[in-house]
């Protein structure tokens, strides 16, 4: 069996205990944003899956974007990326 060279890990185990690797972060092209995905690309870069630069580029993100994702997390858990839950967890 062939393994592709890869710069980083293959997989990280998260602080929870489950692993990850790079087959479970959302695909490149990724329109639709739902909490589950962005919370995949954050988890994936707290835990140095792949390098926020990276996460950025690979799903055109811009940092502030990315920044409001961590923090949301950070603060409320994985509901506040819930476009739905917005007013709920984001101060005007």
């Amino acid at each position: 069996m062939y393994l592709k060279k890869i710069n980083g890990p293959r997989t990280v185990t998260l602080p929870d205990g489950a692993i990850m690797s790079l087959a479970d972060l959302p695909d490149s092209g990724t329109t639709r944003w739902v909490a589950s995905r962005k919370a995949r690309v954050v988890k994936g870069v707290l835990a140095g899956l792949i390098t926020q630069d990276e996460a950025l580029k690979r799903y055109g993100l811009s940092e502030e974007e990315f920044r409001e994702w961590v923090v949301a997390i950070s603060e409320h858990g994985e509901d506040a990326l819930k476009a739905t839950r917005l007013k709920e967890y984001r101060q005007p």
